[in-house]
């Protein structure tokens, strides 16, 4: 069961890790090309102070987003502030997703994401904290999938194995680390191939940051899944 409260105090160390990192950088440094394609990593942090204010909405009955365009519209906007500046957005905005987080609500509630995607409030904590450790490492600042904590690994995996099960076109996998093992892709029949590899590597993978070079596929070639 998920536990919002933990999850919670999990983003805060997580967002506290990130805050940390970054305020070792310059105003330099932080027009310099990010991990992600298009972006740099005043996009990067920009982006995490509006998705923090996105959530505050989920959790308060809003619509996330005004709409798609306003969100790209408002990471632009917020993309060429100085650092000090970006700082001080990435640490106001997680304050007020952790106030409103910690108001008495109905956790059991179905809350509306993005898109028309739907999920228990309960596991809005959770999705923040993704937000937050991996575009952490889409930085590029020392931070690694490697450095990641191994709850969030393992969770994260199973999230995204979640994502991809049944999709048409993702073949039954078999994913494993050597102890722990998840299944994902289409679900007729016994699954067709298993992919090993480290969980670093593994979540890599799911979450399109590492192309599965580090991974070993049995059964047939490396599944190629479909963006997230």
């Amino acid at each position: 069961m998920t536990d919002h409260v933990r999850d919670l105090a999990s983003v805060h160390e997580a967002t506290d890790r990130l805050l940390i990192a970054v305020g070792k950088l310059d105003n330099a440094a932080v027009t310099e090309p990010s991990r992600l394609p298009g972006w740099n990593r005043g996009h990067v942090l920009a982006h995490l102070a509006r998705n923090a204010d996105a959530l505050v909405n989920v959790l308060e009955g809003r619509p996330m987003y005004v709409s798609g365009e306003a969100r790209d519209v408002d990471i632009e906007r917020d993309a060429p502030r100085p650092l000090d500046v970006q700082l001080a957005d990435v640490r106001e905005s997680a304050a007020r997703f952790q106030r409103s987080a910690a108001a008495p609500a109905d956790w059991s509630r179905t809350v509306e994401l993005r898109n028309g995607v739907t999920d228990s409030a309960s596991r809005v904590p959770f999705r923040r904290w993704i937000e937050v450790e991996l575009h952490h490492v889409d930085l590029g600042i020392g931070y690694e999938l490697e450095d990641l904590p191994v709850e969030f690994v393992e969770r994260e995996i199973h999230f995204l194995a979640d994502r991809f099960a049944g999709h048409p076109d993702v073949p039954p996998t078999r994913l494993t680390d050597g102890t722990r093992a998840w299944s994902t892709g289409r679900t007729t029949g016994e699954p067709e191939i298993t992919v090993t590899g480290s969980a670093a590597d593994l979540l890599g993978l799911l979450a399109g940051r590492r192309d599965g070079s580090g991974l070993v596929s049995e059964g047939g070639p490396l599944p190629s899944l479909p963006p997230l």
